[in-house]
């Protein structure tokens, strides 16, 4: 499960009311023209990066880059790549993921496919991938890597990019997750290094790994219908939903960690806000030792470092 980004997180944006549109200079099928009229319908209905995600959208649907744009505002849009954006910008104002409707999202500086089988990466949780680094300053030293909740498999491959001696796992409850994690592990190269498995925590697996890695659900249940529409709306509840207080996929999880973390293993499990306190008191009655706790950009403690206990 990977974590609502911050503009996800508190109070959902509502939708705007809806606003003539401001004439513009462009002539009415022109690069330009579309730009404005569709930056002004998305800032309408409160979508925080309009002019960013028209962007996106219009170079999605022309076949070119965002850069490609700008260069000359008044070219044509072919009307096939015209219907294309008109269908795309509909979505979008009825709040689905930009990432959904591009069909990718970055990670890591990784391209990875996403649907709607998992939480779409966010950069919040790429905080974990720098938490392992540090705890591993030698690479070759990490042999074996698994990831619970692996979603889109963003995390194991990403940590595979940069251990390249380790091989991994990637565990999730949802096959359609397990398979679109292969199927990205195949396009960045990484396939023969990675398996993934659908099923419960670590119930089909056997020994140990050198780091462990997890971003589990953990949303309290009764604030989901609060986040923001795009992942209240549009994203898998089972990869949101942490129950009443946030907390029971770590007492499921934990104890799973300390049976499978190697002795001289690392394992770094993301956090929702304020929940360090709560996930560390679980860690320690699991068996595990908190080492610390890395901040995101944002200032949260997110990525929670842990090893084993001695027997």
């Amino acid at each position: 499960m990977t974590r609502p980004g911050r503009a996800a997180a508190g109070e959902a944006p509502r939708a705007g009311r809806t606003v003539a549109a401001a004439p513009c200079a462009e002539p009415a099928g022109t690069v330009g023209a579309f730009l404005c009229r569709a930056g002004q319908h998305l800032r309408a209905a409160a979508v925080e990066t309009p002019r960013l995600e028209t962007r996106l959208l219009l170079a999605h649907s022309m076949g070119c880059r965002m850069e490609d744009l700008l260069r000359d505002p008044r070219a044509a849009i072919p009307l096939e790549a015209a219907q294309r954006f008109a269908g795309l910008l509909q979505r979008r104002l009825e709040r689905e993921p930009v990432a959904h409707l591009l069909g990718a999202a970055e990670f890591w500086s990784l391209p990875f496919a996403v649907s709607p089988a998992t939480l779409i990466p966010r950069p919040d949780s790429e905080t974990l991938i720098e938490a392992a680094l540090a705890a591993f300053p030698r690479r070759g030293s990490v042999r074996r890597v698994l990831d619970f909740g692996t979603g889109t498999g963003c995390l194991l491959l990403a940590a595979l990019s940069e251990f390249p001696e380790a091989v991994g796992v990637g565990v999730d409850l949802v096959p359609d997750s397990a398979a679109l994690a292969r199927r990205n592990a195949a396009a960045l190269g990484l396939g023969e290094r990675a398996a993934f498995v659908a099923g419960s925590w670590g119930a089909a697996l056997t020994g140990r790994f050198d780091l462990v890695l997890s971003n589990p659900p953990y949303v309290e249940a009764g604030a989901i219908p609060d986040l923001a529409p795009e992942v209240a709306r549009h994203e898998p509840r089972s990869a949101l939903d942490g129950g009443a207080d946030g907390l029971d996929a770590y007492r499921a999880l934990l104890p799973e960690v300390r049976r499978l973390l190697a002795a001289d293993g690392r394992a770094v499990v993301e956090l929702g806000q304020g929940q360090r306190s709560a996930v560390e008191a679980l860690a320690g009655r699991s068996g595990l030792r908190p080492l610390g706790c890395r901040a995101d950009l944002g200032g949260v403690d997110r990525a929670l470092l842990l090893a084993a206990e001695a027997a």
